[in-house]
C-alpha cells in the first residue's frame, strides 16, 4: 500500500472495462490500473443486453482493488458508451429490466416508428446528432412500442448515470452522455420538450442535466462500510468516454480547431468547436454535434473503428485460434496494400458474429478473393485509413478549417500500422497518445472538479508533460498509392 492520494477512474468499453488510479505529482499524471474485466452483450429471450448487475459486481471489486493501493481515494468518476440506458423503478431504483445493448435489432423497428413522426431532416433540426440506427431516440420509440409499462413511474438513466447512482450519486444526466441520445435541444443543452412531445415519450422520466466536472454524492454508507472505507466522493466527469478522450488530447492552445480521432470499438472523428453547427449540410455528411467539456462541443462523425478487427479476432479465438491483436498488426503489415477498400460506411458489418466471412464476402461483390488471412486483415487496415481520411475532407469543407495536424487517442495508437497508413491516407502529420486517452480525461475532470486543476488548458498541459505522444509523418509511397485511389 501507497501512502498517496489518487482518484478512480472507471473506464467502460463495449467490449471491456478498467479501474485505473491517478496520481498528479510535481504536474505529472501517474497511471495505475487496479481492475480489467471483460464486457460485452448478453443474449436472453432473442435480444440483446449488458448485464447491468455485473458491472455494478466489476466496479465494487474494482473499488476494492484500488483500496488495496491507496486508502487515500478523493474522488471516483465513470465514463462508458454512449446512446445506452436504463430505466429503473422510480421508488427503488431497481432497473425495470436489463439494459438493451445498442446492437439489438430492435432499433430498426424504433427507427422506422419514429420515421412516421418526423423524417431525418426534421430530427436533425431537433437534436443536431448524427441520425444512425443506434440512436437512443429510436431505442425508446422501440421500448415504447414492445414495454409501455417500464415507463410507468420510471425513472431514465443514461449507462454512467445509473452505475454512477448505484454507487450513491444523486439523480442526475450528465451532459456529454445525454447529449448523444438525440434527445437534446443542442442549443439550450435541455431536454427537448417539443421533440417528446411529437414521439410521446413522458417528459416526467428525464432527470436534470449536470455539467461534467461537478460533484455528484458520496459513496453509499453501505457500501463504505463494507470495504472499510469513507464515504468517498463521487464526480460526474464528461462521462461519454469520447467526451473524456477528447480532454486528454494533446492540442496546442494556438490550434483554432484541434481535429482529433479517438479510437476503441467505435472511432470518433471530429473537431472541437464553441457552439453547434446545425445545418443541412453537416446533416447530409453525417456530422454529429455532441457535448463536450468546459461547454465545448464534439463535431464529429461515428464511423467504424476497431470492431471489425475485434470481431475477427473473436471469430478465430472462438474456433480455437487463438491469436493476439499483434499478431494480426504483423499479419497485416506482411502483405502489399491492399486492391480491396471495403466500404466501412454501411451496417453490414455492424452485428457480431462470423466477421471474417462477412469481410471475405463484401471483398467477392467487388471481385476480390483474398489469397490468406493477412490479406484480409491488409483491407481492413486499409479500409479504416481510407475512411479516416475521406472524412477528414469533409470536415475541412463543413468547417472551412484545414486540419494541419491529426491527434489519435486512445487504444488504436497501440497499433503503429494503423496510425502509418492514416498518416499516408491523409498525407499529413499525426500524433498519436495517450493511449489511456479516456481514462486520463476522466481522472481531469476529477481533478478540476476536486480544484487540483484551473481548468481545460492546465489539464491538457498535465497530458503533454505526462504521456509519450509520438508525432508520424507520412510515409511517400503509401501517400501516393492512397492518394491513387482516393482520386
Amino acid at each position: 500500500m501507497i501512502d498517496r492520494r489518487g482518484f478512480l477512474a472507471f473506464d467502460l468499453g463495449a467490449s471491456g472495462g478498467r479501474g485505473i488510479l491517478g496520481f498528479l505529482n510535481g504536474g505529472k499524471l501517474e497511471l495505475q490500473e487496479v481492475h480489467r474485466f471483460v464486457n460485452g452483450p448478453v443474449r436472453q429471450d432473442g435480444s440483446l443486453f449488458w448485464d447491468f448487475e455485473s458491472l455494478q459486481r466489476e466496479l465494487v471489486e474494482g473499488l476494492r482493488k484500488a483500496l488495496v493501493v491507496t486508502r487515500d481515494i478523493a474522488g471516483i468518476g465513470i465514463d462508458t458508451w454512449g446512446v445506452d440506458y436504463v430505466l429503473c423503478d422510480r421508488r427503488t431504483g431497481i432497473a425495470r429490466r436489463m439494459p438493451y445493448h445498442y446492437r439489438d435489432a430492435r432499433c430498426a423497428r424504433g427507427e422506422a416508428a419514429v420515421r412516421q413522426r418526423l423524417d431525418a431532416a426534421a430530427l436533425y433540426r431537433f437534436s443536431g446528432i448524427q441520425d444512425v440506427s443506434l440512436n437512443t431516440v429510436y431505442q425508446l420509440a422501440a421500448h415504447r412500442m414492445d414495454h409501455p409499462e417500464d415507463f410507468d413511474n420510471a425513472d431514465f438513466l443514461m449507462i454512467p448515470d445509473a452505475l454512477l447512482r448505484f454507487l450513491g450519486a444523486d439523480k442526475a444526466a450528465e451532459y456529454t452522455d445525454a447529449s448523444t441520445t438525440a434527445l437534446l435541444d443542442p442549443f439550450s443543452r435541455t431536454w427537448n420538450d417539443n421533440l417528446l412531445g411529437l414521439l410521446d415519450i413522458p417528459r416526467d422520466i428525464f432527470p436534470p442535466i449536470a455539467e461534467p466536472g461537478t460533484a455528484a454524492g458520496l459513496l453509499r454508507a453501505d457500501l463504505a462500510a463494507e470495504l472499510g472505507c469513507d464515504r468517498i466522493p463521487l464526480y460526474r466527469v464528461a462521462s461519454h468516454d469520447t467526451a473524456s478522450a477528447v480532454v486528454a488530447v494533446p492540442s496546442d492552445p494556438g490550434e483554432e480547431k484541434p481535429f482529433y480521432l479517438s479510437t476503441g470499438t467505435w472511432a470518433l472523428l471530429g473537431a472541437e468547436l464553441d457552439g453547434p453547427i446545425v445545418n443541412d449540410a453537416g446533416r447530409k455528411a453525417n456530422f454529429t454535434n455532441e457535448g463536450g467539456f468546459g461547454g465545448k462541443i464534439r463535431y464529429l462523425r461515428n464511423i467504424m473503428g476497431l470492431w471489425l478487427l475485434q470481431e475477427i479476432r473473436r471469430t478465430w479465438n472462438e474456433s480455437g485460434r487463438e491469436c493476439s491483436f499483434a499478431r494480426m498488426e504483423e499479419m497485416a503489415a506482411a502483405e502489399q496494400f491492399s486492391s480491396c477498400l471495403l466500404d466501412l460506411t454501411t451496417d453490414r458489418f455492424m452485428a457480431p458474429d462470423n466477421m471474417p466471412e462477412r469481410v471475405c464476402a463484401a471483398a467477392a461483390e467487388s471481385g476480390v478473393v483474398f489469397a490468406n488471412d493477412g490479406a484480409m486483415l491488409r483491407s481492413v487496415y486499409d479500409s479504416l485509413a481510407r475512411t479516416f481520411a475521406d472524412h477528414i475532407d469533409q470536415l475541412e469543407q463543413l468547417l472551412g478549417v484545414r486540419c494541419p495536424v491529426l491527434h489519435v487517442v486512445g487504444g488504436g495508437t497501440r497499433d503503429q500500422l494503423l496510425v502509418k497508413l492514416t498518416a499516408a491516407a491523409l498525407n499529413r502529420p499525426v500524433t498519436a497518445g495517450p493511449v489511456e486517452g479516456t481514462a486520463v480525461g476522466n481522472l481531469l475532470v476529477q481533478l478540476i472538479a476536486a480544484g487540483e486543476l484551473n481548468g481545460l488548458a492546465e489539464a491538457r498541459q498535465v497530458v503533454s508533460r505526462s504521456f509519450p505522444v509520438a508525432t508520424v509523418e507520412p510515409d511517400p509511397v503509401w501517400a501516393e498509392k492512397f492518394a491513387a485511389l482516393r482520386g
